[in-house]
């Protein structure tokens, strides 16, 4: 016990953790809070990019996936990688899909931690047992149809069969079978049942890519399974469910009710803004990937007097906040703004100033620059614009056109991110200008001419344009109620 709390002080730790079947809004709480703090992940070939997309840059990443019938990483070198990292006093998540003790080896990676004294916790995960029948609306237990759930790998460690009991699972009637890790041999699993006398009628389903916007699914009967599923070119990763709650998939498949379910967006703005934007677009069923392509850094330096103007405005939520930051870096506070009015370029951003205890005075009915810049010109007087260090000239542009009494100072910059893009992906969507320009720098040359860009304004369209999209849609106002309007109407086209 002593040599096991003395490690806990010099030795770091590791989490296994359940990511869930693939969408990353079926990640728990724990699992997102430890992954978002960890400093090298050990992930596996199913977990969805999404969730792969929560990694902190600075993280190490070490890819062990394996497929069916094929693991370049065998599982006593995955475990030393935990050991050697741990040792090293590293926070490693080795992270499964699904949940780590479900099939997913996680109690022998236990094991080898123990043995060695590393400290280690359990987070469990989403089940792709449950969660993917259930994005199929197949309930596993159903009343009158079901009253028990058998949860079965359908292939042991050389790719057969396993050695399982056909004759009780056959006489399992209102009972549900989950098969995991089953396509390759659906074919022998069904006859076996049938030999082992379960009714060839006996409804039966298969889904692939469950909780993804690329899932389908096969509805039939035992009998006919295997074929339904080489007509439909079914492929790994899939599960089948067979009972009588299989017959309940397109009565109660509610994913098709979904404007957006089917569709791959990318939500790129910084990631510590991207939750509202990501949460709204899931609640339409798509699946969201955040793919932050900027970020910001508040500027150093000495802010000069704030004092002496009669309208200060603000173009932007980040530019709010990077206010208060270098106010409170300097010790000063929003008192030297005296009886200034306050103007916002939005409704984010007047909110932000609300909750800095600040009214705004003046918000255009266009939520953008130009407007911004025609009502201040109306209104008169001296005035700061407090903004990005590179921000949009459109802003100073018709200020200067009208002969406006006008100073600016950057607050911040926005930077952009390098990283893959991620895979077949039909939409992108944008709040700015410079989230634009950020995603076609991590792209080839050419690497999206399929995907959408759903733009907030007319200055990000414009943008995307320039990039090189060729499908370009913008929000009839810049809310981003009005930019989900822009995906769903994307969608159709």
């Amino acid at each position: 016990m002593s040599k096991n709390k003395a490690n806990y002080m010099s030795v770091g730790k590791v989490w296994l953790v359940g990511a869930g079947p693939g969408d990353v809004g079926l990640m728990t709480l724990r699992s997102r809070e430890v992954l978002e703090n960890a400093d090298c992940v050990v992930y596996d070939r199913l977990v969805g990019e999404g969730v792969l997309a929560l990694i902190p840059g600075k993280a190490e990443r070490v890819d062990v996936g394996k497929s069916g019938g094929h693991h370049p990483i065998p599982q006593r070198e995955i475990e030393a990688i935990l050991l050697d990292r741990a040792m090293a006093g590293k926070r490693v998540v080795r992270l499964k899909g699904g949940d780590p003790f479900l099939f997913g080896r996680g109690g022998e990676e236990a094991e080898a931690l123990q043995a060695a004294g590393i400290p280690f916790e359990i987070v469990p995960g989403v089940t792709s047992a449950i969660a993917v029948p259930a994005y199929a609306g197949i309930p596993v237990t159903h009343r009158g149809l079901s009253s028990a759930l058998h949860v079965i790998t359908a292939h042991s460690e050389k790719g057969e069969l396993p050695n399982l009991d056909f004759e009780a699972l056959a006489r399992a009637k209102g009972e549900t079978l989950v098969f995991l890790m089953g396509v390759k041999n659906t074919g022998a699993l069904c006859q076996r049942l049938m030999d082992a006398g379960m009714d060839s009628h006996t409804p039966a389903a298969v889904i692939e890519r469950g909780t993804t916007a690329r899932q389908r699914r096969v509805t039939g009967e035992l009998g006919s399974l295997k074929a339904l599923m080489e007509e439909r070119k079914i492929t790994p990763p899939a599960i089948l469910v067979i009972g009588p709650v299989a017959s309940l998939a397109k009565k109660l498949d509610w994913r098709t009710y979904l404007p957006l379910s089917g569709v791959r967006v990318a939500v790129t703005r910084p990631r510590e803004r991207a939750g509202r934007l990501s949460r709204m677009l899931r609640d339409t069923g798509a699946e969201v990937l955040e793919f932050p392509c900027i970020t910001t850094e508040v500027l150093s330096g000495t802010l000069p007097s704030l004092a002496g103007f009669d309208w200060v405005g603000f173009t932007s939520v980040t530019g709010v906040q990077a206010l208060f930051t270098r106010l409170a870096r300097e010790k000063r506070d929003i008192r030297e703004l005296g009886a200034a009015h306050i103007a916002a370029i939005g409704p984010a951003t007047a909110e932000a100033l609300r909750l800095c205890g600040l009214r705004v005075d003046f918000l255009p009915e266009v939520y953008d620059g130009a407007h911004l810049a025609g009502g201040l010109a109306e209104r008169g007087g001296r005035m700061l614009l407090l903004r990005a260090e590179k921000g949009s000239p459109e802003l100073t542009d018709i200020l200067r056109e009208r002969g406006a009494d006008f100073s600016e100072v950057p607050l911040y910059r926005s930077c952009y991110v390098k990283a893959p893009l991620p895979d077949d992906l039909d939409m992108a969507v944008f709040t700015s200008a410079s989230t634009v320009r950020g995603f076609a720098a991590c792209a080839p040359e050419g690497g999206f001419a399929a995907v959408k860009a759903v733009c907030i304004g007319v200055q990000t369209a414009r943008a995307a344009e320039e990039a090189g999209f060729k499908k370009i849609f913008t929000a009839a106002s810049a809310t981003l109620l009005d930019l989900v309007d822009a995906a769903m109407a994307a969608r159709g086209v």
